[in-house]
């Protein structure tokens, strides 16, 4: 079992993916641990799932895995996440807006008891060194505000593509949770804290990058939505298991 497990979805990433695998394997090398790095493709159409596979094949730290047709984000986290063996299961986005040696500033929490550690970029510690456009970043605030008053109180940022749990919070939550969009990352803390698991938030680095794959007008009421539906469920549904499991 290795002791972290980093799980990256991917959907058509051809163009990040050499910069993004050369990193993690760089970057995880050099750390006392042992690691595996998980790459979803969820779905792609270009040559992510091949680039993938041909990489994985001299790096055996590193798989694949690859279905189609396109699921969505929160289907592809979950599908590496209940594949993860690793001690601590770590989600991250294949464009390294938060680079990756941010890991060093989760781990710690986790040692110290936390179920579940997240990067958070609003807290004062945060170094956003490269912003979102302005209007992206003036809707994400807003939804942020939504979300901490309808779903998860307390929490500055649930919207950020790096998230360690334990292997047991881990599969625990993400077996329960039912969103495969955007949604997943609001859903899987309101399970999380539905079962009782500590959650850290932890000032990161981060930089904007470009070429993300969130529509503002297209996935903006699609989160609301969901977020709506998950909150009407109440705690009963959202803690119901997945069929599938």
């Amino acid at each position: 079992m290795p002791h972290l497990s980093v799980v990256v979805p991917a959907y058509n990433e051809e163009k990040r993916l050499p910069r993004t695998l050369a990193r993690l394997f760089q970057y995880y090398e050099a750390q006392a641990y042992s690691y595996e790095v998980i790459v979803v493709s969820d779905g792609s159409q270009d040559g992510t799932a091949k680039l993938v596979a041909d990489f994985a094949e001299s790096h055996p730290t590193f798989r694949l895995i690859d279905y189609s047709p396109n699921h969505g984000k929160g289907y592809a986290v979950r599908t590496g996440i209940l594949a993860a063996n690793g001690e601590q299961i770590l989600f991250c986005d294949a464009d390294m807006a938060t680079p990756q040696e941010e890991t060093e500033k989760l781990i710690p929490h986790m040692e110290a008891g936390a179920d579940v550690a997240i990067g958070s970029r609003p807290l004062k510690e945060s170094n956003l060194e490269k912003h979102q456009p302005f209007l992206r970043e003036m809707f994400g605030r807003t939804a942020n505000k939504a979300i901490q008053l309808l779903a998860v109180p307390g929490i500055k940022d649930t919207q950020c593509g790096f998230k360690m749990f334990t292997n047991k919070a881990a599969h625990d939550i993400f077996s329960r949770c039912k969103l495969d969009e955007f949604g997943f990352d609001f859903e899987c803390l309101m399970v999380a804290r539905d079962l009782g698991y500590r959650i850290d938030e932890v000032p990161i680095r981060w930089l904007d990058q470009e070429g993300s794959k969130v529509v503002l007008m297209r996935d903006g009421p699609r989160a609301l939505r969901d977020l709506l539906k998950i909150r009407l469920a109440g705690r009963r549904g959202r803690l119901k298991k997945r069929a599938e499991s």
